[in-house]
């Protein structure tokens, strides 16, 4: 396992009364995407804005790169470059005039900023956008621009906070790809309240749950907390719900269309196979057949040790 690049020890952050995070500790590998999971509220935003310097904890150590935050902030944010939930675009300048202002205010010079916008640029595809102003660029664009002044400096770690909000599919579709790009040759955290969002880009998982910290491991081990509760299968020729019912494991059926029925059992093991093999012996015909997991509502109250009312 590579060193960690990023290490959060014991944090704890209050608002007046309030504590938005409680003893939250966990390691940032140096390669890869981690993704801090949450509901709206959990204490991600809190979270992110203390490992980047914006805000200061009430307790606890953020160590960037082995640098103590809070003792050599400057130092610790050489390392770290961080794009908040709404970009801080100015609109007035052009994609060059800001990214530039960006780079220096990163404390490059001379020659090296040039490199580096175009660099950023290239990277995040708006180098054919250079001289537009930034008012002038569509939702998705100005999110790449975002991310650009993110990693202008060729921080060894940079955090993402919601970097999905507010776009469609497509604009989706093409952030979260860049983003993994970006994490070949660094460390990316990707703060999300979306499931899916980490299930198809994260290789780890931090989730936090009213500030404090209920699960920390792979994307495979978190898969394997909430086993699959139910079928979706689409029949040719569909059997009656008695028949359905009386399989072996099967709890409940509900019956979504002539065709389509949703099939919650018991136990997992096997499901499948006994699906398809009574399938062949009835001529049911599968068309389709998926296995469904627990909702994030599910996963939360599972790591938390509580119960989801259906």
């Amino acid at each position: 396992m590579s060193e960690a690049i990023v290490r959060v020890e014991n944090l704890y952050h209050r608002y007046t009364t309030q504590w938005a995070v409680q003893d939250l500790s966990f390691d940032v590998k140096g390669r890869g995407v981690l993704g801090l999971l949450g509901a709206n509220g959990a204490g991600k935003s809190t979270t992110m804005n203390i490992i980047c310097g914006v805000l200061n904890q009430t307790s606890g150590s953020i160590y960037i790169n082995g640098i103590d935050l809070r003792k050599d902030p400057i130092g610790a944010k050489q390392h770290i470059g961080f794009l908040p939930q709404k970009p801080p675009l100015n609109p007035d300048m052009t994609v060059d005039e800001y990214l530039t202002f960006c780079a220096n205010l990163r404390r490059m010079r001379g020659p090296a900023v040039k490199k580096a916008v175009q660099a950023a640029k290239e990277r995040c595809g708006i180098d054919h956008f250079s001289k537009r102003l930034l008012r002038n660029l569509s939702g998705g664009y100005q999110q790449r621009v975002g991310i650009a002044q993110a990693i202008v400096h060729g921080p060894e770690v940079v955090v993402f906070d919601e970097p999905t909000n507010g776009l469609d599919p497509i604009q989706i579709v093409e952030i979260r790809h860049l983003i993994k790009e970006i994490a070949v040759d660094r460390s990316v955290i990707l703060s999300t309240h979306i499931l899916p969002e980490v299930q198809l880009s994260c290789d780890d998982i931090v989730m936090i749950n009213q500030g404090k910290l209920v699960f920390s491991g792979t994307i495979e081990q978190f898969d394997n907390y909430i086993a699959p509760r139910s079928l979706l299968v689409v029949f040719n020729a569909a059997p009656g719900l008695d028949t359905l019912k009386a399989i072996p494991a099967v709890e409940s059926v509900d019956k979504l269309t002539e065709k389509r029925f949703r099939i919650f059992f018991s136990d997992p093991s096997g499901i499948v196979e006994r699906m398809v093999r009574l399938s062949v012996e009835g001529n049911w015909g599968i068309q389709e057949i998926a296995l469904e997991k627990g909702s994030l509502d599910e996963v939360f109250a599972y790591l938390s040790g509580k119960t989801v009312k259906s």
